[in-house]
């Protein structure tokens, strides 16, 4: 495994926090209509689509020489992952010209940027089930 592959733990929990980061403050735009969280939104999704799509390729390295019994687990969460890479992308690309756009490409935006924030909670659950195992909360 290279060292590529055994970046994937280091790189997965800034972009993790930033896209959920940018769904809460997508969240606070949407109730006080304040534009300062919209700006937080962006950037935090921004960087996050950014990160996530490193942390995916090193993801996909590090599973190349699959050793874990729990391979179904390790594809859900190697898609789970991938697609939550990709739909960040899409949003932070939505996100361009954003303050001049139509209400129905704030919406897709907002539809993106919330799917993105499910798969990436999604995804990043089974990573940890796949780290600690699926009886970790279990006494």
């Amino acid at each position: 495994m290279t060292l590529v592959g055994r970046l994937h733990p280091l790189l997965v929990h800034f972009p993790i926090a930033l896209v959920l980061v940018a769904v809460a403050a997508e969240a606070a735009a949407t109730v006080t209509g304040r534009s300062r969280f919209r700006d937080a939104a962006v950037l935090n999704l921004r960087i996050g689509a950014a990160l996530a799509l490193a942390a995916a390729l090193a993801g996909w390295w590090l599973a190349r020489p699959v050793r874990w019994d729990a391979a179904s687990l390790l594809e859900w969460h190697r898609w789970l992952g991938t697609s939550a890479a990709l739909v960040a992308l899409v949003a932070a690309m939505t996100s361009i010209g954003l303050a001049s756009a139509s209400p129905r490409r704030v919406a897709a935006y907002r539809i993106a940027l919330l799917v993105a924030g499910a798969l990436v909670a999604a995804g990043g659950h089974l990573g940890g089930l796949l780290v600690w195992g699926t009886d970790f909360l279990h006494p």
